[in-house]
C-alpha cells in the first residue's frame, strides 16, 4: 500500500522497542511506512490566532503543542512584570524545545507556538529539526495591526488562563522587530 521508504547510504534501520524499526535520521518504520515527524512552527504577532490554529493543528495531527504561556504561570508566577516574564521565557522556551526534540525523533509531529519573530530564529530551529530527521513547516498569520490592536483590547479586558497582557505600545514596537517570512520560507522544509 505504501511505497519502501528511500533509505540514505550509510543509514541502517535499526529495531526498536515498538517492534518497528528506526533510521539514523530518527524516522520511525512500522511496517513497510515510514513516519516522518513534522515540526510546525507557529508564526506571527501577539493576537494573531497562533495558539488558536496551534491547539487545531494538535487536534487535527494529531501533534505535541508546547506554548510558553501555558508553562510560564505554573513555573513564575501570575501577572508578571515585563522583565520578568521576559526571564521566564528563555528557559521555558529552551526546555520546550528539549521535550519538541525528543517527540520529534520518536515519530511525533509537533507544533512550537513561540511567534518566531526572526528569520534566523525560524532557520535555527528549522535547522535542528532537520538534524534529528524531521520536516518542518511554517504556519504564518498575518493579521493587520489595527486588527490585532482590537483583538489584544478585547483580550486584556477579559485575560483567559496563561495570557498575558499586551499594551497598544508593546504591539508597536513589536511589529517594528517582526520580520515576515519570505515566499521560500513559507514552503514545508522536506528533508533530501
Amino acid at each position: 500500500m505504501f511505497p519502501e521508504p528511500r533509505v540514505a547510504r550509510g543509514s541502517q534501520l535499526k529495531r526498536d522497542s515498538l517492534g518497528g524499526q528506526r533510521n539514523s535520521r530518527g524516522g520511525l518504520r512500522l511496517g513497510c511506512r515510514l513516519l516522518m515527524a513534522t515540526l510546525f512552527l507557529m508564526v506571527g504577532l501577539p493576537g494573531a490566532g497562533k495558539t488558536t490554529l496551534a491547539k487545531q493543528l494538535e487536534r487535527e495531527r494529531p501533534a505535541l503543542r508546547l506554548t510558553p504561556d501555558d508553562w510560564i504561570t505554573p513555573l513564575c508566577g501570575p501577572n508578571l512584570a515585563q522583565a520578568a516574564l521576559d526571564a521566564c521565557r528563555d528557559p521555558v522556551e529552551s526546555v520546550q524545545w528539549l521535550v519538541a526534540a525528543q517527540a520529534l525523533t520518536l515519530g511525533v509531529d509537533v507544533v512550537l507556538d513561540f511567534g518566531f519573530w526572526s528569520q534566523r530564529e525560524r532557520n535555527d530551529f528549522r535547522d535542528r529539526a532537520a538534524a534529528i530527521g524531521a520536516r518542518s513547516e511554517l504556519r504564518f498569520l498575518d493579521i493587520p495591526l489595527p486588527v490585532l490592536a482590537n483583538r489584544l483590547a478585547a483580550r486584556n479586558a477579559d485575560l483567559p488562563a496563561h495570557a498575558f497582557h499586551v499594551s497598544e505600545a508593546q504591539l508597536q514596537l513589536w511589529s517594528s522587530w517582526f520580520q515576515p517570512p519570505t515566499a521560500e520560507e513559507l514552503q514545508p522544509r522536506e528533508l533530501a
